[in-house]
């Protein structure tokens, strides 16, 4: 596996965090990663907002980059898999379409988000398993909303969190991050045109900057 990875020991389980805001959870084989949004330009040209083309593609040759080099059998998306129903337009389609029928057996599933409501399941001819949150596969919840749960521990989406770091020359940056706290992980999104929300760890949580081609552990 290439560098720039980091990993956490979860509930007694070991992630992959990956560059391409994607983890691999090992034992399970199996890929996590949370709000693709994908359709979200679509939608926003139907609106006639101006925005650039080819996120989908972008997005899914990301996502292709950590299956080539994990092997994962299975993806479970966790949450907002389509950003809306204005965003089902024929090329955003065609083009998850297409990817799928490149990985015929990979197993998907996605653990339904607020958006999902809103823009439906994906098409059947995509072969997602689509399922009401929270999913319990332990010692995990996977779910949307980043809500403890008595259950086990928590990794869900929603929040697309991002973290504001001042260099030693007053240099700032804003970055992605995985949020590790004591009960729940939140992902950052996996989507290229989602945005970002400043969040605001506690002491006793961990982050993980998403740094161009690394994931990186910064203090806090």
């Amino acid at each position: 596996m290439k560098a720039g990875i980091a990993s956490v020991d979860l509930a007694g389980e070991r992630l992959v965090l990956f560059p391409e805001r994607v983890a691999w959870w090992e034992r399970r084989d199996t890929l996590l990663l949370a709000d693709p949004h994908w359709g979200k330009g679509a939608a926003f040209r139907a609106g006639g907002i101006p925005v650039p083309r080819g996120t989908t593609v972008g997005s899914l040759s990301r996502l292709d980059s950590v299956l080539d080099r994990t092997g994962a059998s299975r993806i479970v998306f966790l949450g907002d898999y389509l950003h809306a129903l204005e965003g089902r337009a024929p090329a955003t389609l065609e083009a998850l379409a297409g990817w799928r029928r490149q990985r015929p057996s990979l197993e998907l599933v996605l653990v339904r988000g607020n958006h999902d409501r809103r823009a439906g399941d994906p098409p059947e001819g995509l072969g997602v398993g689509c399922v009401d949150a929270p999913l319990h596969d332990p010692p995990f919840v996977l779910a949307h909303y980043p809500d403890p749960n008595s259950a086990g521990y928590v990794l869900a989406g929603h929040l697309h969190p991002a973290v504001r770091l001042v260099g030693r020359g007053r240099q700032r940056e804003r970055l992605a991050c995985f949020w590790i706290q004591p009960r729940v992980a939140v992902f950052p999104s996996f989507g290229d045109f989602t945005g970002a929300a400043d969040v605001q760890p506690e002491p006793d949580d961990r982050v993980f900057v998403v740094a161009e081609d690394r994931v990186v552990e910064v203090e806090w």
